[in-house]
């Protein structure tokens, strides 16, 4: 029996030698072939016309083929910084750079144009595309995908974006990107709101109630109307009675039940 198991290894590990020896030979093959057709889109980029270089650029971005597009829309940038297409290379890169969740590359190109292009007709929609990058560098695609909440996050960037969109809505109120903006800054209010409740409750567990009740109230003030005002009320009502503080707690008591007449808290 054992044998007979000695040879069954042999035999799996020599199989397993064999498979992963073709696996490099293949991999190594792929990383060849790769490298050559770079090397080839490389050369016949160094050769081709800005007007080429731009028609190859904008049949990559209609096929999503985002990074050459983006090869070919840096080439223009870097090789015709004053052609005929200058403009638009800028924007579309922004784009480009926003499809490929690259947000670093994308807000450097933004800030770029905003500062050599302050006055341009679509600046409107460069301030709409650095707050929808700036969400994007708050996403988490894959705790999206197991809905995992982490607006315990740093919020940054969520802040960010709220300021690009508030700054297109005051500056343009009549952009077309203006509706979409403001839909999105309610959801980054309500991300911005749950963020300082969880403060809050670090806060309370922390024992520091009046740490927890200030950053509750800042709730109430800065984001009103969002779902985390019921429970910024409740945790001002739970530090209220433990600072001994019962005008306030009754104040905020008389709120909640004009708002949340439900509330567990009420019945307490």
């Amino acid at each position: 029996m054992k044998k007979f198991l000695t040879i069954t290894l042999k035999e799996s590990n020599l199989s397993m030698h064999t498979f992963v020896k073709g696996a490099v030979i293949g991999l190594f093959s792929l990383a060849i072939t790769a490298c050559s057709s770079n090397q080839e889109d490389q050369l016949k980029t160094s050769k081709s016309s800005p007007d080429v270089l731009y028609s190859q650029a904008r049949t990559s971005m209609e096929l999503g083929n985002y990074s050459k597009a983006v090869r070919s829309l840096e080439a223009l940038d870097s090789r015709y910084p004053f052609g005929p297409h200058k403009t638009q290379v800028q924007l579309d890169l922004i784009y480009a750079y926003y499809k490929l969740d690259d947000p670093a590359s994308g807000i450097a190109n933004i800030d770029r144009f905003i500062r050599l292009n302050p006055t341009h007709k679509n600046i409107d929609y460069v301030y709409y595309m650095r707050g929808l990058v700036n969400m994007q560098s708050d996403n988490y695609m894959f705790h999206d995908m197991l809905n995992i909440d982490r607006t315990d996050r740093d919020p940054k960037v969520a802040q960010d974006a709220f300021k690009d969109f508030d700054r297109l809505i005051k500056s343009y109120p009549n952009s077309k990107y203006a509706p979409d903006a403001a839909k999105r800054m309610q959801q980054l209010k309500n991300r911005l709101a749950k963020y300082s409740i969880n403060v809050a409750e670090y806060y309370i567990k922390m024992n520091a109630w009046s740490a927890a009740a200030t950053r509750a109230q800042s709730v109430m003030e800065t984001f009103p109307g969002t779902p985390s005002t019921e429970r910024a009320l409740e945790i001002m009502s739970i530090a209220y009675g433990e600072l001994g503080q019962a005008k306030l707690k009754e104040n905020v008591l008389s709120v909640m039940q004009a708002n949340f007449p439900n509330n567990s808290a009420l019945s307490n």
